[in-house]
Formats: structure tokens, C-alpha cells, sequence
């Protein structure tokens, strides 16, 4: 039987896979250029972190990893021809990285510190891509972006408790996706209080 988080973590899976169609749309549009180091990292560790996780207990918000792992791979693959990156000396600086944490984690037999260690390799994969919205926001795609934020919101308040092995995972996924989001909506934000304070200098012309 289904408790209500259950029901909101199921939701928040849909919405996290539902957030993959418009971004799909706009790599095919060219409007989104995926960073190829991001995504395969992503879509390699995403299936092993659904499984600690998993192992860690998590039920009701294991949906959003399930779901986002898929979508992963299919942009992985599609960023192979229409993507960007992967081989300059940052990417393959956390690329290395990843590997080296791989390594690692065969090492451990514990599903949380294998938990930690994933979430560790996830970000890793994650900078070239929160590096990228920062310096070129315009290749990626904010809506998308904001399906995905809306998702991992509705994943934490799918949390049943607030221990580490059921909370880090999906804290970890609103805090990088609302930092990609914040850098995505930056130069709207400077457009718009640049936009202001022209307003506010052309009134002060007028009433002196």
C-alpha cells in the first residue's frame, strides 16, 4: 500500500523523466550543446548509485534516481554527435577523478560509504556542466533544468527520514540542479536589473 510520500516520490520520478523530453527536443533544435564528460559519468555511476541507494533502504524516492539514470544514458548517447567537450583538461581532470572513486568504491562493501563515494564521482561528473551554465548558459536548456529542480524538490519531501543513507542522495540532487539552475537564469536576472536601473536613472532625469 502507498503512503503519501510514496505517491510524491512516484510523481517526482515522472517529473524527473518528463524533464528529459524538452531537453531531448532541444539538443535535436541544437540549442543544447550536453557536455559529453557530465553525461557519461552520469549515466555510468547513475545505475550503480540507484543500487546503494537502494541497498540503503531508500523506497519512496528511488524513483528519481531510477528515472534520471535512464534518462542519463539516452542523453550520453546523444551527446556523442550533437554534445560538446569531454577532452579538455578539466573534463578529463574529472574524468580521472571518477575513475580513481570507482576504484575506490569496489573496495567498500558497505552500501552507504559505496553511497558517499558515488555522490562524490556524481559530482564530479556534474562541474563540467555547472561549469558550462556559468560561462555559456546559453547552451542548455533552463526549462528542462527546471523540470529536473521541481523533481528533486518533490523527492525531498517524498523523504520518510532524514538519515544520511536516505537523505544525502536526493539533497545532493537539489543542490547541484538549483546551482545549474541559478547560473541559467543568471544572465536573465543582470538583464532585468540592468533593465531596472534604467528605468529608475531615466525617471530621476525627468523629475530633476
Amino acid at each position: 500500500m502507498f503512503t503519501w510520500q510514496g505517491v510524491i516520490g512516484l510523481v517526482a520520478g515522472f517529473l524527473s523523466l518528463l524533464g528529459f523530453l524538452p531537453y531531448v527536443l532541444s539538443i535535436y533544435q541544437k540549442k543544447t550543446r550536453p557536455n559529453r564528460a557530465t553525461w557519461w559519468i552520469w549515466a555510468l555511476v547513475g545505475f550503480i548509485l540507484c543500487f546503494s541507494y537502494y541497498s540503503s533502504g531508500a523506497v519512496n524516492t528511488i524513483w528519481v534516481p531510477v528515472c534520471s539514470a535512464v534518462g542519463h544514458l539516452i542523453i550520453a548517447i546523444l551527446a556523442l554527435k550533437y554534445g560538446q567537450g569531454g577532452w579538455n583538461n578539466f573534463d578529463r581532470g574529472c574524468l580521472l577523478s571518477a575513475g580513481i572513486s570507482l576504484v575506490l568504491w569496489w573496495q567498500f562493501s558497505s552500501p552507504t560509504i559505496a553511497l558517499a563515494i558515488n555522490i562524490c564521482i556524481d559530482f564530479l561528473g556534474a562541474l563540467p556542466t555547472i561549469r558550462k551554465s556559468y560561462y555559456q548558459p546559453y547552451t542548455e536548456d533552463t526549462f528542462s533544468w527546471t523540470i529536473f529542480l521541481s523533481a528533486h524538490t518533490l523527492n525531498l519531501v517524498a523523504l520518510q527520514n532524514w538519515s544520511f543513507a536516505l537523505s544525502a542522495y536526493p539533497l545532493y540532487l537539489f543542490c547541484s540542479t538549483a546551482t545549474i539552475v541559478i547560473f541559467l537564469l543568471r544572465p536573465t536576472i543582470i538583464r532585468r536589473q540592468t533593465a531596472s536601473d534604467k528605468q529608475h536613472s531615466k525617471r530621476k532625469i525627468h523629475k530633476s
